[in-house]
């Protein structure tokens, strides 16, 4: 009888002659040729996600998916994405540099985020982005200035909060009116107007983004209604839009979760717009973790297996400061042994970084056989994981790399401690 586990994101995932591979290439190899921690994506699994928007695409033919950057910003992942026709949604200067870099169409591009500065909105408008998504009044006077000086119109979507609950978790719930982010719903058609009268602005659509690792439709249907009801105060002033972004934030199976497919969602939301009477309007998503989150996965070595009177260990050579999610959100991730069918008896272990915090941990209470050598690798870790990641402790961030069937790309190398200390000046 097979008693291997089922990897998350199998079939790119998989177990042969009880060693883990992904697609055709053995986790055990890449990790000896590249060492640890280390960040390995799959090229097949990146491809068969976008094809579950690509056939939506098809479907209604005015979407735009707008791929969320923030979740995995790797020149070769974006790429990947450019190259499929996808659009991209930054937050920062440095992610549409990025975007760009890897092949972007700039008329692809929204712009979203609470701080835009300065120098940010110029490298947008000079790269003749398509939308900026606005999420204050100081924000909207600022850009207005900005595109003047730059004799420029600015395509601008309001960003406005539904206040609906995503159910997921507080710290990236996003479209409560306690949020930092968007502007209250009830307020938005007076900003618009205020909009209107603004020289160099152009208004071309409402954005709202609710929350992420959502598993849930309900709260995309409660958030379309509510920006139905904001698209039919607006045209009542005579402020007709092109687009409605509905954002992204759906789930991803780390655990047992079963998340919602984006047609599923898609389809009550055009449903509800075409009921309404804009079934003509550009429908943009904005998915992030459900293109990324279960493509990648990390890899670490077993340093250490310290066992004490309340707690087995296994202590690893990656971190916090490599894989934040499981500390900052208290978030599960599955632990795979890229060897199974050991003689060695299971044991419950906390698998643990060597960083000087007690916050410094990957996964508790999971059942394995480890001893010191053994590879591991902590699952659906293609979002949030690099990207999150940080020198603390002085610890060069991971290695990338992408498997493409039996060939394994370097898409980052590993940082070097002399690349850490180069940007430092020593003052006597």
């Amino acid at each position: 009888m097979n008693t291997l586990p089922t990897p998350v994101g199998s079939p790119f995932f998989h177990y042969q002659d009880n060693q883990l591979f992904v697609e055709n290439c053995s986790v055990n190899d890449i990790a000896k040729e590249f060492g640890t921690p280390l960040y390995v994506y799959s090229k097949a699994a990146l491809k068969a996600h976008w094809q579950l928007y690509q056939q939506i695409i098809d479907t209604y033919k005015k979407v735009l998916v707008c791929y969320a950057v923030k979740a995995n910003s790797n020149l070769a992942i974006l790429h990947q994405f450019a190259q499929l026709g996808s659009g991209f949604d930054i937050v920062s200067g440095g992610e549409l540099a990025r975007a760009l870099k890897a092949g972007a169409d700039p008329q692809k591009i929204i712009f979203s985020g609470v701080g835009k500065q300065t120098w940010e909105i110029e490298a947008a408008l000079n790269a003749g982005i398509k939308c900026f998504n606005i999420e204050s009044i100081p924000e909207l006077d600022l850009l207005a200035m900005v595109a003047q000086q730059l004799n420029k119109t600015a395509a601008i979507s309001l960003r406005v909060n539904p206040d609906v609950d995503a159910k997921t978790h507080p710290y990236i719930s996003t479209g409560l009116k306690e949020n930092k982010f968007g502007v209250d719903i009830n307020v938005a058609v007076s900003i618009y107007k205020k909009a209107q009268s603004l020289a160099n602005i152009e208004i071309v659509g409402v954005d709202c983004h609710i929350g992420s690792q959502i598993t849930k439709i309900s709260p995309f249907a409660d958030t379309a209604d509510k920006l139905i009801a904001l698209l039919d105060a607006l045209k009542a002033e005579g402020i007709v839009l092109k687009h409605v972004d509905i954002g992204g934030g759906l789930g991803i199976t780390y655990t047992d979760e079963r998340p919602a497919k984006p047609v599923e969602m898609v389809n009550i939301v055009m449903q509800k717009l075409i009921q309404a009477g804009y079934g003509d309007v550009e429908l943009i998503l904005e998915p992030g973790r459900s293109l990324v989150g279960n493509i990648g996965i990390l890899v670490a070595q077993v340093q250490f297996v310290k066992d004490t009177e309340a707690k087995n260990f296994a202590i690893v050579d990656a971190a916090m400061n490599d894989l934040i999610r499981p500390t900052l959100y208290d978030a599960y991730h599955g632990v795979l042994a890229v060897q199974e069918g050991k003689d060695k008896a299971k044991q419950t272990v906390d698998i643990v970084g060597p960083i000087c915090e007690s916050g410094d941990w990957l996964a508790k209470d999971r059942q394995l056989a480890v001893e010191r050598g053994d590879y591991l690798v902590i699952e659906s870790a293609g979002a949030y994981g690099f990207t999150m990641s940080s020198q603390y402790n002085t610890r060069p961030r991971a290695a990338e790399i992408l498997v493409d069937g039996d060939q394994c790309h370097v898409i980052r190398e590993r940082e070097t401690i002399e690349q850490l200390l180069a940007l430092e000046h020593i003052v006597d």
